[in-house]
């Protein structure tokens, strides 16, 4: 791409996007002054990987903000919302099970949940594996009766005015059949939520004050279910671990790196205990400095979370006080941020990279999300189909049926090697009778490319989900089904390279657009050894 003339730069802050020649958001980043950043990447000097990004990109254009700060918030936001290949970003957080409490609903309810947050839920964690999630909360359900049932099960239970197994085992309080007041039932989810954000002093205090009273009245079955739920209160208490002796609130980032990737270990430590445990592999997507590096960490970390009173890194940004006033504002209070010197805090710290380093060892033996492996994987797919560039996204589709009804199409996505559930699709087939797969499979090829030559017309804003082109299809099938596929792409006028098994000979059938090179042809791997036994 061309360099932009520099007058055109605003010389202030705000965040800058590069884009390929679709529109789609390569790379996002912030800056102090967008004049000097962006004039940096056309400097002959650049690192291997940004020169890489700079080739790919078509355009560059920003965003001017008020403060750097808000620039800060902007990156964050955008880099969530594209989600741009070149950014260094976390693990899809699927990966990491969290304690949720839908808040937002009228008897709200305690699961385990994973993926995208959801608006009014509130979120504990993230913990290091679901079951011990799971056996935390069953202890707590103990003292706090509030429902983990579904919400499809709650009605029925609701519709039939009979509770489930977990009222009869006092597990749950039965809201489904109004054993329990909305006010009382909103202190037990009250006290469910202070129990696991680290308040547990108080709660222990009021649970032994009740036995006690009740113990005082003669009320000795009442008695008898308060000591019980203080024993479940100390038997969870007793699977946190505790760093600190003092009550303190803080979160600890340990990294262990090489040129290709990090481990980051994350502990959030609450009133003393560890109350989550994050642990990832971040591919390093980009030429970062270990300062860098921590400050992507930050971001990604508290962009949509409140940060704790305190945060400990290994090493510091290079603008402490910019990060500094940035989590305050995220907290809207003041946050320390520094290095630990000395005391528990620096002895949690080498403990944490010791596991850092240690789940990196683990990583490297098993290394198969490779960034090099993957593209070292695509260039050998280029070479072997002939196509003129690595293919970086492609787009496999099939077709299923049933005796010739209910006809459908899938299609499903990978993106530098890796799958990517969020983009797979499917199609119902609407224009085609009976069992024909060359004709099903032509509709749904047909729908999919047609939607995006309308969208890539559109503004960059407002394309959808069919926005950006395959570099690849892939089609289950032999010659008929390639033959099919590259009608299509033909008839369309697109420049997109098209191949499919053959698993019936045993062969591969290949498919190039005319444009790209030769017609369709087979390729057929080498006969197998006759067997000795027939």
């Amino acid at each position: 791409m061309q360099r932009p003339p520099s007058a055109e730069i605003p010389n202030g802050p705000g965040a800058y996007q590069f884009r390929d020649e679709h529109g789609a958001i390569l790379y996002v980043g912030k800056a102090k002054s967008l004049r000097k950043r962006v004039g940096s990447y056309f400097s002959r000097d650049l690192p291997l990987r940004t020169r890489a990004m700079v080739a790919a990109a078509d355009s560059v254009d920003w965003i001017v903000t008020d403060t750097e700060v808000e620039a800060l918030m902007l990156e964050y936001t955008l880099i969530q919302k594209h989600k741009p290949r070149f950014n260094i970003r976390l693990r899809d957080d699927k990966s990491y099970p969290f304690l949720a409490i839908t808040r937002s609903e009228e008897w709200p309810r305690a699961t385990v949940m994973r993926g995208r947050r959801r608006a009014g839920t509130e979120y504990f964690g993230p913990y290091a594996h679901a079951y011990a999630i799971r056996q935390t909360l069953d202890l707590l359900l103990r003292t706090f009766p509030v429902r983990t049932c579904s919400n499809a099960k709650f009605r029925r239970h609701q519709a039939i005015g009979r509770p489930c197994l977990l009222f009869d085992i006092e597990r749950c309080s039965g809201p489904c059949v109004g054993e329990v007041t909305q006010q009382q039932y909103q202190e037990y989810v009250d006290g469910l939520a202070a129990f696991l954000t680290g308040n547990t002093d108080s709660i222990g205090e009021q649970i032994r004050s009740d036995m006690e009273a009740a113990s005082k009245a003669l009320q000795f079955e009442a008695a008898a279910r308060h000591r019980d739920r203080l024993a479940a209160i100390e038997k969870a208490l007793a699977k946190q671990e505790v760093v600190s002796t003092r009550k303190e609130d803080f979160d600890l980032f340990a990294i262990e790196q090489d040129d290709l990737e990090a481990s980051l270990v994350v502990l959030n430590i609450r009133n003393g205990r560890v109350s989550g445990r994050l642990s990832t592999i971040v591919d390093k997507v980009e030429d970062v400095t270990t300062a860098e590096l921590t400050e992507r960490m930050l971001s990604q970390a508290y962009g949509s979370d409140k940060p704790p009173q305190e945060v400990l890194v290994q090493t510091l940004p290079a603008d402490v006080n910019l990060w500094s006033d940035w989590l305050e504002y995220r907290r809207q209070a003041g946050v320390s941020l520094r290095i630990p010197q000395r005391g528990v805090k620096r002895r949690l710290m080498e403990t944490a990279v010791a596991n850092a380093r240690e789940a990196f060892a683990r990583h490297r033996l098993r290394r198969q999300n490779d960034h090099n492996a993957r593209a070292k994987a695509l260039r050998s797919l280029q070479e072997a189909l002939g196509l003129s560039e690595p293919p970086l996204r492609i787009e496999a589709y099939d077709i299923a049926t049933i005796q010739g009804r209910d006809t459908v199409g899938s299609m499903v996505v990978m993106e530098d090697g890796l799958a990517r559930p969020g983009q797979y699709r499917r199609f119902k087939v609407r224009h085609v009778e009976g069992q024909d797969d060359f004709a099903s499979l032509e509709e749904v090829l047909r729908r999919r490319l047609t939607a995006y030559l309308v969208e890539r017309e559109l503004p960059v804003e407002e394309r959808g989900k069919f926005a950006y082109p395959p570099s690849l299809l892939l089609v289950d099938g032999g010659a008929g089904q390639v033959s099919r596929a590259v009608k299509v792409v033909d008839e369309l006028e697109l420049d997109i390279p098209v191949a499919g098994p053959a698993w019936r000979r045993g062969a591969v059938s290949v498919a190039t657009h005319p444009r790209r090179g030769s017609p369709v042809r087979q390729c057929l791997p080498p006969k197998p050894a006759r067997s000795p036994y027939g």
